[in-house]
């Protein structure tokens, strides 16, 4: 294996094009595009660069169209690039694709790499045989990701009567029988409820940490970029318009906390703004025992305005809501740019005037 060895996937100036039809308007246009078409070129990813060192979670998102898949094609080698270089594993995946394949693992999931018509138990043996795993190691994989995965029943099931929330959790079996040390996830909890979404979210946590596997996942599901991921990588236009922790973009982008508060008494609303006298915060009262304090982002700190309240008041229940990361992100899609088009002080006096 040659390439950075502290480094996953390495991509600089990728880049990929393709030529699109062009149909012309109108009957005659349409009559001439039968003899002559016209054909234009499109970028659908625009020399993009990023690595991604071992063992870490990256989520790469973006709206339909931004080029998500096309890079997925191009790290696993099903496409080829227009220019630039992908390096994964220290493998070019279009070149070395024998010895390449053996170190990653795919799940798409919208597509199956199962045999629809045969059980499951007897696909999983013909991929064991497809990617070479020793029959020792393979029992030992399979024995291990059946107790994992809970897929003792299913085994000897067609793949065609599993539901879905059963098709992926053999999914993700399949695609780690030969123990990639890379796994590229596309949509892997699509389509599936709230319970199975928790349990593979916590598999792939611990497959994480357990063999320090690199994941990289594509969803549009951003709970499951939440629940796993560390930094995430943010697509528009084929370019990259973010590509930092999940952690800093809240901070660059969310405009503050609300803080619901039950309290044992009644209080009176103009005792709660006396309180908090001097505190550029605003309070939305719901009844006398509950209220909301909307608290901007680098304003003021969660701490100060409970220090006003604690020991004055008895204080029943509070919860702290933070700004949803489904806001920030399509937030960020209206700019087009990470990189915010305001203050940060500016976007904290809105949010406020807002809330008032």
């Amino acid at each position: 294996m040659n390439g950075s060895t502290n480094s996953a996937i390495e991509v600089r100036d990728l880049r990929k094009e393709f030529m699109v039809q062009q149909n012309r308007a109108g009957l005659k246009g349409a009559f001439r595009d039968l003899f002559r078409r016209e054909y234009k070129q499109v970028a659908a990813v625009k020399d993009i660069s990023f690595t991604i060192p071992r063992g870490e979670i990256c989520g790469y998102i973006g709206e339909n169209g931004a080029g998500k898949s096309t890079t997925i094609k191009m790290l696993t080698g099903i496409l080829v690039p227009t220019s630039g270089t992908v390096k994964v594993n220290g493998y070019v995946p279009y070149k070395e694709r024998e010895a390449f394949v053996r170190g990653i693992g795919v799940v798409f999931g919208q597509r199956s790499q199962l045999w629809w018509d045969i059980g499951v138990i007897e696909s999983f043996r013909l991929l064991g045989k497809v990617y070479r795993v020793p029959e020792t190691e393979f029992a030992q994989r399979l024995d291990e990701l059946t107790e994992r995965l809970q897929l003792g029943e299913l085994l000897s099931r067609p793949v065609r009567k599993l539901s879905l929330g059963q098709r992926m959790r053999c999914e993700l079996a399949a695609s780690l029988l030969h123990n990639p040390s890379i796994l590229f996830l596309d949509e892997p909890t699509i389509g599936l409820d709230i319970v199975v979404k928790t349990e593979i979210r916590e598999f792939l946590k611990e497959l994480n940490r357990r063999y320090e596997t690199t994941i990289l996942l594509t969803t549009h599901d951003l709970q499951d970029i939440e629940a796993l991921c560390s930094r995430v990588i943010m697509l528009d236009d084929g370019r990259i318009i973010y590509d930092g922790g999940l952690d800093e973009l809240k901070a660059k982008w969310g405009k503050g906390k609300e803080v619901q508060l039950q309290f044992e008494d009644r209080v009176a609303p103009e005792r709660l703004i006396e309180l908090t006298e001097g505190l550029e915060v605003a309070w939305r009262i719901e009844n006398e025992q509950s209220a909301q304090v909307w608290i901007p982002q680098d304003k003021v700190n969660v701490s100060e305005v409970l220090a006003r309240l604690v020991g004055v008041l008895t204080i029943k229940d509070i919860k702290i809501v933070e700004t949803n990361t489904d806001d920030i992100v399509r937030e960020i899609y209206k700019s087009g740019s990470a990189a915010r088009p305001e203050e940060q002080d500016n976007g904290a006096a809105e949010a406020v005037s807002s809330h008032a």
